[in-house]
């Protein structure tokens, strides 16, 4: 009920975000994009909807879940579709704004993202009616949890268009914190890496080139071992590293050239591994999978770390405020 084509939503939608913002022109409209890269009509859906709404709207959606099927490296791996898809809409923006020979620029809200086991959920027999029923409520391991740390790697990446970034589910429904009626709560193993870039990551999106040995997939072809993002406070004078380690056997050693920033210094490695990779946080054992003090050091601007297989890692750099440039971080393992 209520279904449009691309061109009738467009057209629906910028008539509504005229209205809206003529009652309030402070706001920001998000128009809606597609929830999937391999929709059918993926593409041509954001192009037809922007040549509608490209002056009204802010931003265009994107939404993206995924899920391992029995093939961890390609799991490990599936941040490389996310940048692509935020790649391909990028483009169908750009391509719009040539058409209609517009200055603005469009940014993006990827305003669902996550990991979510929807095949045993859509498989599973169809439930009577119940209020307050448990639903979607999946217990996150630390394969999961490297991965989310590789999504939050990946929209730092992209960050100059990517404006907007959101967990749609915070409690219980596959979301980083679980609770029952009348008992604790407890984090989720994918709490800890979307809590550390949120407390650390600050101030500008770095480019950070890596070099690296590939790992093959079978969904995506080789794909480097090694996944990197980082962000520089200027006013604080933090650097913030972000590394994803796909390897699933001996982790990867890492060099990072920190030669650029003088006086910097090493303040802390937090890492997210374990043997188990499918161990699970429970409410007896709410702190089984949760960040630990990692194994690196700086000496004369080179950081060295090992990253064990399957981990994320947060590494904090202290560097003097004083310095007006935008370093670089260029690790290599």
């Amino acid at each position: 009920m209520g279904q449009k084509t691309a061109t009738e939503y467009g057209r629906l939608a910028a008539e509504a975000g005229k209205a809206m913002k003529l009652v309030d022109p402070t706001i920001e409209l998000v128009a809606c994009g597609s929830s999937s890269r391999h929709m059918a009509t993926f593409g041509a859906w954001e192009r037809e909807v922007l040549e509608h709404t490209y002056d009204v709207a802010d931003y265009i959606s994107l939404h993206a879940y995924y899920e391992e099927d029995g093939d961890l490296a390609s799991f490990l791996a599936s941040s490389v579709d996310m940048g692509a898809f935020i790649s391909e809409v990028v483009a169908t923006c750009d391509h719009v704004q040539a058409v209609r020979r517009s200055p603005k620029v469009m940014r993006l809200a990827f305003d669902e993202w996550n990991v979510w086991y929807q095949k045993a959920y859509n498989a599973a027999p169809q439930r009577q009616w119940e209020r307050a029923p448990h639903l979607i409520e999946d217990d996150f391991t630390v394969a999961d949890a490297v991965v989310v740390g590789s999504y939050l790697t990946t929209l730092l990446e992209h960050a100059d268009r990517v404006a907007i970034a959101c967990q749609a589910q915070l409690a219980n429904i596959i979301a980083p914190i679980r609770t029952v009626p009348g008992g604790p709560a407890w984090r989720q193993t994918i709490f800890h890496p979307f809590a550390l870039v949120a407390a650390t990551a600050r101030g500008v999106s770095l480019t950070v080139p890596v070099v690296a040995d590939e790992v093959q997939t079978t969904r995506f072809g080789p794909v480097p071992a090694v996944q990197a993002a980082a962000t520089w406070d200027e006013e604080s004078g933090r650097l913030a590293i972000f590394l994803v380690c796909r390897d699933v056997t001996d982790g990867v050693d890492v060099q990072v050239d920190l030669r650029s920033i003088p006086g910097a210094r090493l303040s802390g490695h937090h890492v997210l591994a374990d043997p188990d990779l499918r161990a699970v946080n429970s409410a007896q054992d709410p702190d089984r999978v949760r960040p630990r003090p990692g194994a690196s050091s700086l000496t004369d601007g080179q950081l060295s770390a090992h990253l064990p297989p399957v981990s994320f890692h947060a590494l904090i750099l202290e560097a003097p405020t004083s310095r007006s440039a935008v370093p670089t971080a260029e690790p290599a393992p």
